[in-house]
């Protein structure tokens, strides 16, 4: 059963695919990038779901990467952290080339690989109070995994 987050289909097929950590502002964690992944896979060969909803349960859409894990990965070994990008890339990749319309639905923050969910979404709407950034780079880091899906926005 998914932690990191909940999906809900109604009867008209409209799924509802929520970040559920809250208290973290729908931070990237490793559990959650591997559950994101599976479930836009299994939305994406549901045929009764005709759209997905892609949100952030609380304040926040996604704050980016939890700098737990972020830190992990900085301290991990070269495989180890090329793995934890191939993840993220992978979930990106899972939602947007998915089969189906993705709607962002766009609260609070969306910083860093926020950013990138937002981008991979086929139409992105913000609520008025909604702030994007790509603060990343204020740690010197570069948003490279997110880049090919900006981009293409």
């Amino acid at each position: 059963m998914a932690e990191t987050i909940r999906v809900e289909v109604d009867a008209r097929g409209v799924a509802v695919l929520a970040m559920a950590r809250a208290e973290k502002h729908n931070a990237l964690s490793a559990q959650m990038l591997d559950e994101l992944t599976q479930a836009a896979h299994r939305l994406g060969a549901d045929d009764t779901v005709r759209v997905v909803v892609l949100t952030g349960e609380g304040k926040s859409f996604c704050a980016g990467g939890d700098l737990g894990w972020m830190r992990d990965q900085i301290a991990a070994d070269a495989e180890t952290r090329r793995k934890g990008a191939r993840a993220l890339a992978g979930m990106l990749e899972a939602l947007n080339s998915l089969p189906k319309p993705v709607i962002g639905r766009v609260q609070g923050n969306a910083f860093g690989g926020g950013v990138g969910l937002a981008c991979v979404c086929d139409v992105t709407i913000g609520v008025e109070t909604a702030r994007f950034g790509l603060t990343e780079t204020r740690l010197g880091l570069i948003p490279a995994t997110i880049g090919p899906h900006v981009i293409a926005r």
